[in-house]
């Protein structure tokens, strides 16, 4: 199912406008995920090869669009979701949407693996669990969070 979903991610709406960035990720941002016992069945192989077809058309739908700027791709594990994300955006790779640091162009097989060879998908290690304490909040985020993100050019400019 994993991968036929990565496929339709191709053939869904697609919004390309640099005007409307909040509108674009919205509706161009998915999350995909499966069963453990899919995850085992799949290799990172598979998953790459179904998400490079999915670029592939993309590219060509941006083309058919007749948008000429730039469009990226990206995939990226989210680990506290455990799923796959994919979204596409009319920005170069290094001005993508995140709010925590991004490490660019990280091998599409490397993500893949990261998700199939996760165990307990969206659940986070015991250890990183601190007490919650009256009135507390910690709203920061670690300093060492860092989301890897594999990007594809797929705009007009090529």
């Amino acid at each position: 199912m994993l991968l036929r979903w990565i496929r339709e991610v191709a053939d869904e709406p697609l919004v390309v406008d640099p005007a409307a960035r909040n509108i674009e990720a919205r509706e161009n941002t998915w999350s995909l995920s499966t069963s453990i016992d899919e995850r085992g069945s799949l290799s990172a192989h598979e998953v790459v090869a179904a998400f490079e077809e999915c670029a592939s058309i993309l590219r060509e739908r941006v083309r058919s669009l007749g948008y000429d700027g730039q469009v990226t791709f990206y995939v990226w594990h989210d680990q506290q979701a455990g799923q796959l994300r994919c979204s596409t955006a009319s920005l170069p790779g290094d001005e993508l949407p995140f709010r925590s640091r991004v490490e660019l162009d990280v091998p599409l097989a490397a993500i893949a693996e990261e998700f199939l060879d996760d165990a307990r998908p969206g659940q986070g290690p015991w250890d990183d669990l601190r007490p919650a304490s009256d009135g507390y909040v910690d709203e920061t985020q670690p300093d060492d969070f860092v989301v890897r993100v594999w990007t594809a050019d797929i705009g007009g400019t090529q």
